[in-house]
């Protein structure tokens, strides 16, 4: 059967599009489902891409590239197929494409959903569900045990963490990854008034865009250059993964360190990585959600990619639903501490 969509050496091929999803070689056309590395990746001659991204995926991809921005919902033809942008819930801008085209003797619907969640989150646009004939989804958390606690109890458990911490006149760093999960925490802290937020300077460059699309955060300050006699007693300070056990941290004196990660749903995987404390947040759909996405896009036919695919594709070739497996270069949320932006 012919397959509108396809896995080529460059990435995930529209043939009859004349472009490509996400792709990881560069390419004459691309559409990009969000600005994280692994799925935005520099060289490629025309980036189509979600408006509220642009921001984003320049800082990314640099002031040279071509970078065209579309409103979610809007519909737009490449090649033989019509595209359209739906958001996916992830980070700001992220984007599931929606591409239709005519297959033998009807038009047929892929969903191509990048990375998702549907959790509530005040720092980018809420998951909308797209119905499809074939969805091809990521598999990052694809196993039962992982299930996401309400965000607002995540929030309640690192402001505890933080004054427990302060009256003890210790600093608090708390691991984030540097776009999307740095926003969000600080996103949350924002809607309860927190005081000033310190943060490394790999995420101080991220927030912009944030800020320049209304979403109102926590105040921050950038941690600069160190300082003779300078404290962080009692602060809270967000540093991508990546610079939280190098001579970045030494300043900050006996301080209490955390990481803020899916992973952290597995027990053991806090103290592997030498962290005091572990906070259940993902920006990725979880286990239920997870199902019941695929069930409700009424999709006839499922590729699962990146992180637990073959386990995913496994269980819902169970269920009678036909499933396989799609091998991609996206990481997904990184389990190790290697920063993925």
């Amino acid at each position: 059967m012919a397959e509108l969509i396809t896995v080529t050496d460059q990435g995930l091929c529209c043939a009859r599009g004349g472009f490509h999803v996400d792709p990881w070689r560069k390419v004459e056309t691309a559409v990009i489902t969000h600005a994280h590395g692994d799925h935005a990746r520099p060289g490629s001659k025309t980036y189509h891409a979600a408006a509220s991204s642009v921001g984003l995926l320049r800082r990314r991809l640099g002031d040279e590239a071509r970078i065209v921005g579309h409103p979610f919902g809007e519909r737009f033809r490449l090649g033989e197929v019509t595209v359209s942008l739906h958001p996916a819930g992830h980070v700001l801008g992220s984007a599931q494409v929606r591409v239709e085209g005519q297959m033998a003797e009807r038009s047929e619907v892929w969903v191509v959903s990048g990375d998702y969640k549907r959790g509530a989150d005040p720092s980018c646009e809420a998951f909308e569900l797209v119905p499809c004939d074939v969805f091809i989804t990521e598999a990052t958390f694809a196993l039962p045990i992982y299930r996401w606690s309400p965000v607002t109890d995540v929030v309640d458990e690192i402001e505890a963490w933080w004054a427990s911490n302060r009256a003890e006149r210790k600093a608090s760093v708390l691991a984030v990854y540097a776009l999307g999960k740095a926003q969000r925490v600080l996103a949350e802290l924002g809607r309860r008034d927190a005081p000033e937020v310190l943060v490394h300077g790999a995420i101080e460059t991220l927030l912009d865009p944030y800020r320049e699309a209304g979403i109102r955060l926590a105040p921050t300050r950038t941690v600069g250059p160190k300082q003779r006699g300078e404290s962080f007693e009692g602060a809270l300070i967000l540093a991508p993964p990546s610079a939280a056990g190098g001579a970045w941290m030494r300043r900050f004196g006996e301080a209490s360190t955390g990481f803020a990660s899916g992973w952290m749903r597995v027990r053991g995987n806090r103290r592997r990585h030498g962290y005091d404390r572990g906070f259940v947040l993902s920006d990725h759909v979880d286990w239920p959600d997870l199902l019941q996405t695929i069930r409700e896009t009424g999709a006839t036919k499922v590729y699962a990619t990146h992180g637990y695919s073959d386990t995913l594709a496994r269980y819902l070739t169970g269920t009678g639903l036909a499933a396989e497996p799609l091998a991609t270069l996206y990481e997904g949320e990184a389990e190790s501490d290697a920063d993925l932006d």
